[in-house]
């Protein structure tokens, strides 16, 4: 199993990112896949879920800025992020599966500042 997250960078209070993970060792289309992130000295938050058919679930903290969703045909899971806020920092994960405790990627880093 192999996740691989890009996208994440500096961005000003107000921007938007859109954060990638490219998936590969697993079947990733009957596979549900999570966001998760977790902020300095903070544990681990989890933020979406995308389920197989594309169905998503997304926590409070981000409902109505974030958005998953994935490309089964090329076995990608997307997190875009609008009206992004200073609280957004931190380390951005997806992991495998529902939830935070799946195999996860190295991680992307973004930063919310002006």
């Amino acid at each position: 199993v192999q996740l691989v997250e890009s996208g994440g960078g500096l961005v000003q209070p107000g921007g938007s990112l859109r954060l990638s993970c490219a998936a590969s060792g697993f079947t990733f289309s009957g596979t549900a896949m999570s966001w998760a992130r977790q902020a300095p000295r903070k544990g681990l938050e989890w933020i979406a879920t995308i389920y197989h058919d594309g169905y998503t679930r997304t926590a409070d903290s981000v409902k109505g800025r974030f958005t998953g969703s994935r490309d089964n045909a090329k076995n990608t899971v997307h997190l875009q992020m609008n009206s992004l806020k200073p609280e957004d920092t931190a380390v951005y994960y997806c992991t495998r599966g529902i939830g935070i405790y799946g195999t996860r990627g190295q991680g992307t880093q973004v930063t919310v500042s002006s």
